[in-house]
């Protein structure tokens, strides 16, 4: 339902909120930023005294999002963000892979899973790579030829 008569409100507006950037230069600005707030302080001993690393949620709150998801939008939306969305996340992702060498590295590695990281290998033995969309007849006759391989 459209917006009552004489709603000066609804006059020029075109749905939802107006975007936080306007251009992806602004937006990487912002990004740099984020980016120098994570870095490590040290005394004048060189002991660390605190350290706040980068993180993807936390990227998307100091960029002003609720949630990571609004970043993913912004870069869904518009082709003009999606290079330097996809570089802070490389840069998130690089700061975990570097931690894969310590001896803690569990909870790297849990948010390398996040950036489509697994830890699993998969081995096709079966069709060597190739799409097995048989008929039942040409199934069971492969199933017959490879039992008869078997018992020889």
């Amino acid at each position: 339902m459209g917006a009552p008569k004489g709603n000066k409100y609804a006059l020029g507006n075109t749905g939802g909120k107006p975007p936080k950037y306007k251009t992806a230069a602004e937006m990487e600005k912002e990004i740099n930023l984020y980016f120098e707030s994570c870095k490590p302080e040290y005394d004048d001993n060189g002991n660390l005294i605190a350290a706040n690393y980068p993180t993807l949620t936390g990227l998307a709150l100091f960029l002003g999002f609720c949630d990571k998801s609004s970043l993913w939008q912004y870069r869904d939306r518009n082709k003009e963000f999606v290079y330097p969305i996809k570089r802070a996340l490389s840069i998130i992702e690089n700061h975990y892979e570097s931690q894969l060498n310590s001896k803690a590295s569990t909870g790297a590695i849990f948010a390398l899973k996040n950036f489509q990281w697994k830890d699993k290998t998969e081995t096709d033995i079966t069709s060597n790579g190739e799409s097995l969309n048989l008929s039942d007849s040409d199934r069971e006759k492969r199933i017959a030829d490879l039992l008869k391989k078997a018992s020889k």
